[in-house]
């Protein structure tokens, strides 16, 4: 009879592949089948299309001697979900001559529901950030996604509760309303969280007693993104050191809130509006590997794409998994997770900070406060985490037990975090000053993802703090990628002093910090 196109979108990783829907009616005996490499529920649709179709007032395909194959392009990509129902009940009405219209820069999104109604769908803000790109100036998404699609800019967006409604804008009978975008600034350098000083965070570091050299190793880490491993006797405080860091870790620009609501999104787990603060994930030690790094038949991402632009905080960190440990390689040195399976592959965001706690030995105590462990458990349990993940965590910090005695007499007198993160702020904003002026394609943000090339062009070092530092990496044995971390730490620590050049005590601040407890 005749042939109908409509666009719709599915999500690869945070990329977009334009599907491209396509129906072809025939004459013969009923049949209804959708080809195209869909999972369960893209094979199901059938079901629901032609309930909807029906209730929604037109002649259903299952009450039609008619063949009808409906066909998801490209057919070599594996689709999944719900959000291709509503383009394909339009192809369809098409392709009868229900209703005709333009389809080539519109996209359709939702799952519909037996009586025609229109059920929200994830992951749909990456997808609409990323249809501009191909060329869409117009989408439809269900209702329930309008507080998530007002952060989309420059693409007119309809959101509709019906397939009638749909219907009738297309028909040109009754018109809906558009979306209005939201603008929304959230930058940390224009509006900081400092406005009120008195104002304490729930997990403030001023709360802290104690602790100071861990609680100034936790602000370089988080001012130029550096991984940082805090280890020490159980009850010393390092977990709670590690929560604390959320209240001194700058709130997100406009652009990266985007990029983590765009995460979520696909994640399933937006639940609100713009996403304005940092990420802090915690996963228990138990969390398999799919779920830390990500994966899945169709690559989903992690807890470690999840922290992106935030921090990853793992708690005991050498009761992980081996393969969870080993696993962290690549995306703590490239910043990226990327997921290969048999049935696809794709690559996620990974720019969090990681930061890990662990005990000296599995009894917790430690050489110093009457450990029962033998030395063979104590290697055992130390050569847990691998000489290339050592090398990849650039700050180590003991987390020394505090008094009894001083805890009970000491008062709030710490600094506060507004004013910590103040100075991380400060030294963030040298720090994307310098990196400006670099091609996006290799564009940094922070002191930590410098390469070789970039320390010597970025990292100013007198020439007797050379000398000092080849003697002290000579004497510590450090590899060429910890000689490099000393360098971006000290260039951090030069930042937060407000220093162009990096002088000798910021050298020799940073390799303290490799002195791990082994």
């Amino acid at each position: 009879m005749s042939i109908a196109k409509t666009r719709s979108g599915h999500i690869s990783g945070l990329q977009m592949e334009v599907i491209t829907v396509e129906v072809d009616i025939s004459n013969g005996l009923h049949s209804f089948s959708i080809v195209g490499l869909g999972d369960r529920s893209v094979a199901e649709a059938k079901d629901r299309i032609s309930a909807a179709i029906k209730n929604t007032g037109y002649v259903s395909p299952k009450q039609k001697n008619q063949k009808v194959v409906i066909s998801l392009a490209p057919a070599d990509i594996r689709k999944e979900g719900t959000s291709f129902d509503l383009a394909m009940a339009l192809a369809y009405l098409k392709a009868s001559g229900d209703i005709d219209f333009e389809y080539e820069d519109i996209l359709f999104l939702g799952e519909l529901t037996l009586e025609g109604g229109i059920r929200p769908v994830h992951g749909l803000l990456p997808l609409l950030i990323e249809a501009q790109k191909h060329g869409f100036t117009t989408a439809f998404i269900p209702q329930e996604n309008s507080d998530e699609a007002r952060l989309a800019q420059n693409i007119i967006i309809y959101p509709a509760s019906t397939l009638k409604a749909v219907l009738d804008h297309l028909s040109r009978t009754k018109k809906i309303d558009s979306v209005e975008p939201q603008t929304v600034l959230c930058s940390a350098v224009s509006v900081g969280l400092a406005s009120n000083r008195d104002v304490l965070h729930l997990r403030d570091m001023a709360f802290i007693k104690g602790n100071e050299t861990a609680k100034r190793a936790l602000e370089i880490a988080i001012a130029g993104c550096h991984n940082i491993v805090l280890y020490g006797p159980p009850g010393t405080g390092k977990t709670m050191l590690a929560q604390s860091a959320v209240s001194i870790i700058p709130p997100l620009t406009y652009d990266q809130a985007i990029e983590v609501t765009s995460i979520y999104s696909l994640a399933k787990l937006l639940n609100k509006g713009l996403i304005t603060e940092p990420p802090f994930r915690s996963p228990h030690h138990t969390s398999s590997v799919v779920s830390i790094l990500g994966g899945g038949t169709i690559p989903h991402p992690g807890e470690i794409t999840l922290a992106h632009r935030g921090i990853l905080f793992l708690d005991e960190f050498p009761e992980f998994e081996q393969r969870v440990i080993e696993g962290l390689r690549q995306p703590l040195e490239d910043r990226v997770a990327t997921v290969a399976r048999a049935r696809g592959s794709a690559t996620f965001p990974a720019q969090s900070i990681l930061i890990a706690s662990m005990n000296p030995c599995r009894c917790g105590r430690g050489r110093d406060n009457g450990c029962t462990c033998s030395l063979k458990s104590i290697q055992q349990y130390q050569k847990k985490i691998s000489g290339p993940i050592l090398d990849r965590i650039d700050i180590w910090i003991h987390v020394h037990k505090i008094d009894y005695e001083k805890l009970s007499l000491m008062q709030n007198e710490s600094e506060k975090s507004v004013d910590i993160q103040q100075r991380i702020i400060a030294a963030r904003k040298i720090q994307a000053g310098r990196f400006e002026a670099l091609p996006e394609k290799n564009m940094k943000y922070f002191n930590s993802e410098m390469g070789a090339g970039d320390i010597e062009k970025y990292a100013l070092i007198a020439l007797d703090v050379k000398d000092i530092l080849t003697m002290t990496a000579e004497k510590m044995e450090l590899s060429g990628r910890a000689f490099h971390s000393v360098i971006k730490v000290a260039r951090t620590i030069a930042d937060l002093d407000k220093s162009t050049h990096i002088q000798k005590k910021h050298v020799l601040e940073a390799i303290q910090y490799r002195q791990k407890m082994y």
